[in-house]
């Protein structure tokens, strides 16, 4: 069995046409999850690429380990999917952005290939760091589409495919779109008509944690209309339709190769994109909305069922085990992943499965936060595009404070160490709405959630390695 990991980076499932978006174009997302499984509740561990990263490679949830931050990627100690592949002969090739393993470990186990490509987005519709506003919004890519660098990566990996390969192998294909700045090649940068899309969740909700009010005054969001924000939202769903056109490029070259046969597909992403709603762009490393942690995951596999939809909740996390079931081996570590290949043979989830997430950071820990001034991110100024967010959160600690979800097919609780709880009732709220987690109706639903997040951080606290030390 083969793999095709295709990862496009910060895309949220709600704005994928097969996941019930009634506007976009993406006929290759969709025509793999006409022939594959589709599921349609999958979250993230970790709102914030590296993290979320390692937490799928791993089985492991992002406290496990240590691995919470930008900065703390896979080192050669730990297990990995990647690791127990290339042990048993998979030719591991990796042809994108990074954000997962230590270059250590990158070295010892993976075969990076990349080709030139152009990785300068749009011009910059604002001056930071006096702007008039600060939404990653940029003008179309300057170029043609072959001349993006994930295009390039993409083609990366399709001469490999056409290389005939003749040893098992692994494409992962982890790419940046579409992942701000806001900007896409012509057509798809205007694909979209601003003025049909849906409403946007609104801004200035009460119940609200307050890094939603931070982001929007240091950013100047808040001199925004609602037009601006609907014009961030279409130029996000191009850069999709961009990557489902890449996504269409990468099908083909298997058909073409007769390397389909042989090969399972796995197409998700890291997390997802406010992209306009509630008057936000991007994403926060202690924010736990479900446009953040319901990312799409699609996977087409030899042998498996065609056309099945998922509904019950999975962990992103579950590609790890899933894979290494698919590939016929063991893991030799503790993990709390669960293998997929049931449902892709056709069976339905679990209905009674929570699934977690977390993020944030403690005041104790300035290594964590990003805008530190220590290591490698000490030239990270003013003209950098993460300055103001970095900023905010050495001079607002508390808005990006230590945050766990547990979520249900009924129910969401958001805990926060600082800041706002939030509590959703995602039967009668599915658009997270309306916080109810101080209301007396809800205390018994809110009091069995938080047990069960005592349970499950007292479950998952930590590992115990496999391996034995002899005592004298």
């Amino acid at each position: 069995m083969n793999f095709v990991i295709f990862m496009p980076d910060e895309m949220r499932a709600e704005s994928i046409g097969c996941y019930g978006h009634p506007l976009i174009s993406t006929p290759n997302i969709d025509r793999l999850a006409a022939e594959g499984v589709r599921f349609d509740q999958c979250h993230v561990q970790h709102t914030v690429c590296g993290p979320s990263r390692c937490s799928m490679m791993t089985g492991w949830y992002p406290h496990v380990n240590g691995h919470r931050t930008l900065w703390h990627l896979l080192r050669p100690h730990e297990p990995h999917l990647f690791k127990y592949l290339h042990a048993a002969g998979y030719n591991i090739r990796w042809c994108g952005k990074s954000d997962l393993l230590s270059e250590e470990e990158k070295a010892a186990v993976v075969t990076p290939t990349r080709r030139p490509g152009n990785r300068k987005p749009g011009k910059p519709l604002y001056n930071y760091p006096d702007p008039e506003y600060y939404a990653f919004l940029r003008g179309p890519f300057p170029g043609e589409s072959e001349d993006h660098h994930d295009y390039a990566d993409v083609q990366a990996g399709i001469e490999f495919l056409q290389s005939n390969p003749q040893e098992p192998f692994c494409l992962y294909l982890p790419l940046s779109s579409p992942h701000p700045p806001y900007s896409a090649p012509q057509p798809w940068h205007d694909m979209y008509d601003r003025h049909a899309l849906p409403a946007l969740r609104p801004a200035n909700l009460p119940g609200k944690p307050k890094h939603h009010a931070l982001i929007r005054h240091s950013r100047q969001l808040d001199h925004l209309d609602e037009a601006m924000f609907k014009e961030i939202n279409a130029v996000y769903l191009g850069m999709i339709s961009y990557m489902d056109f890449l996504l269409g490029r990468v099908l083909t070259a298997l058909d073409e190769t007769g390397l389909a046969k042989n090969t399972t597909v796995i197409f998700c992403s890291d997390h997802g994109d406010w992209a306009g709603d509630w008057g936000l762009v991007e994403k926060w490393p202690s924010a736990l909305d479900d446009t953040l942690t319901r990312i799409p995951l699609i996977i087409r596999t030899p042998g498996g069922t065609s056309g099945h939809v998922v509904r019950e909740q999975v962990e992103l996390f579950d590609v790890m085990a899933t894979c290494m079931e698919l590939a016929g081996l063991s893991c030799s570590h503790t993990h709390f992943a669960r293998s997929l290949v049931p449902q892709l043979q056709g069976a339905p989830g679990d209905p009674e499965r929570a699934v977690f997430a977390e993020g944030g950071y403690d005041p104790h820990e300035p290594h964590c936060f990003e805008g530190r001034v220590i290591g490698d991110q000490a030239g990270r100024g003013p003209e950098h595009i993460y300055y103001p967010k970095g900023r905010l959160q050495q001079s607002e600690p508390s808005s990006v404070s230590r945050t766990v979800m547990i979520r249900t097919l009924n129910y969401k609780l958001i805990y926060r160490t600082a800041d706002v709880c939030e509590l959703y009732h995602l039967a009668e709220d599915p658009q997270e709405l309306r916080n109810v987690y101080e209301e007396p109706a809800y205390e018994d639903v809110r009091r069995r959630l938080e047990s069960q997040l005592l349970a499950w951080y007292l479950h998952t606290s930590d590992v115990v390695p496999w391996d034995e030390d002899k005592r004298n």
